[in-house]
């Protein structure tokens, strides 16, 4: 790829997650997999978020300004030929061979696009349940291809993923609070806004109140809760997977320090885990993971 292809660039966003993606430890065909799964998965979301790389044209051949819907129409369309034909988006040709060699299903990618184009009809979460509903779309189907990538998918280390999948896409919606409100997203219960005294008004300023850090604070307990109950999911492999989950979900418990330390205010920026906290939190999940039993 050139130094300025777009896809470098989407490629390029993986610095900023809260965990290592591909971590040099992996073998070299799990980084190459992990790496095109995770460039798919940016994909969908820079499409749905409206921030593909600016001064080219728009991808799949349709018009610079085309809207996200268009796009990600045309984006399941090219999909469908990762499965049976030749894409045309250089992102999704990177990721055929991976499709080819695992095995992999259309399911897990398909729900990534439908969870973004419910990103454009769908603003607000009236309870919980409802917000799980949207992370079982946006969130659990890459814990599911890091399994199939593996070849250590079961039901129960499925079930294992999706809570901490789930749980890290709540982190990431309480750091990005602010950032999602721009977009005319509020990712936080309307029924939770609501107990907690808090009006959209209040997650529009440019610090929280004590309101809105109550809420943050109850919403990353339920965060933390759900990471703790995926935490068998570790134990449950071996070798350098285990430390790959082991770094996943140390990296949404740091996330969860980090905004802590902040006072649970997520509206002055999005609070970001030190790598000395992400490396203690990694840490503290494998010897939980081997006083649990695994070996």
């Amino acid at each position: 790829m050139r130094a300025d292809d777009p896809s470098r660039t989407t490629l390029g966003k993986a610095a900023d997650e809260n965990f290592p993606v591909a971590p040099f430890f992996l073998p070299r065909d799990w980084r190459d997999d992990l790496m095109a799964v995770y460039g798919y998965a940016r994909l969908v979301d820079d499409i749905g978020d409206g921030d593909l790389a600016p001064g080219g044209a728009a991808p799949f051949g349709l018009a610079p300004d085309a809207g996200p819907l268009p796009l990600l129409d045309a984006l399941e369309e090219d999909l469908h030929r990762v499965f049976d034909g030749t894409p045309r988006h250089p992102l999704l040709r990177a990721l055929q061979p991976t499709v080819r060699r695992r095995g992999l299903t259309p399911g897990p990618f398909l729900g990534l696009i439908q969870a973004n184009r419910q990103d454009q009809l769908v603003g607000r979460y009236e309870t919980y349940d409802d917000l799980l509903a949207y992370c079982e779309l946006s969130a659990n189907p890459v814990g599911r291809l890091v399994l199939g990538i593996t070849g250590t998918a079961t039901p129960e280390r499925i079930r294992r993923s999706d809570e901490i999948c789930t749980a890290l896409q709540l982190v990431e919606h309480l750091q990005d609070v602010a950032e999602d409100l721009g977009r005319d997203r509020i990712y936080l219960p309307a029924e939770d806004l609501k107990r907690f005294h808090v009006t959209e008004e209040e997650l529009a300023r440019p610090t929280a109140g004590s309101a809105v850090r109550s809420l943050v604070a109850f919403q990353a307990e339920r965060a933390r809760a759900l990471l703790h109950a995926g935490l068998p999911l570790v134990g449950s492999v071996h070798g350098r997977l285990r430390l790959l989950l082991a770094g996943f979900t140390g990296g949404g418990l740091a996330a969860l320090d980090a905004i802590a330390a902040a006072g649970f205010d997520v509206l002055a920026g999005p609070p970001k885990p030190t790598k000395p906290n992400l490396a203690r939190q990694t840490g503290a999940v494998l010897l939980r993971a081997r006083a649990e039993g695994g070996t």
